[in-house]
């Protein structure tokens, strides 16, 4: 069975065959394959996939979150979602307007049962729930 780790701000996904890790704005094969999204000098525009031997990951943009280029990793047989930076505890005074609308679209990837990680740790869909409508009170206020 793949090992499926999240230490400090990196989650790892040790397939069969390969390794990947994601960090909020990066993901990396063990291979030297390097996605980020473009507006940081990748070539990632929305998604990315590969197999690592014996199971498949998604890497997507759903849109900015606080930072901008936050990448979301989804690995679909074992129900996890890594949201990087786009889950926050604490919502700062001004958020971007991109920022709830990404968290919406992350929120149709999970289901009740997802393990949600994130640099702070894992969480749950009721707290990715309750943090989009922080942001939205934020920006509507």
């Amino acid at each position: 069975m793949p090992e499926i780790s999240l230490v400090d701000d990196v989650v790892t996904v040790v397939g069969r065959e390969r390794t990947l890790t994601h960090r909020p704005r990066e993901v990396r094969l063990d291979d030297g394959t390097v996605v980020a999204h473009e507006s940081v000098g990748g070539t990632l525009s929305s998604a990315w996939a590969t197999d690592l031997g014996d199971l498949f990951v998604e890497v997507v943009h759903l849109g900015d979150g606080p930072r901008g280029a936050e990448l979301v990793l989804v690995v679909t047989e074992h129900d996890v979602v890594s949201l990087g930076d786009l889950y926050v505890h604490d919502v700062p005074a001004a958020v971007p307007a991109t920022w709830p609308v990404a968290i919406d679209l992350a929120l149709g990837l999970l289901t009740d049962d997802t393990r949600v990680l994130t640099p702070s740790g894992e969480v749950t869909r009721a707290d990715v729930e309750a943090l989009h409508q922080r942001l939205l009170g934020v920006l509507h206020g």
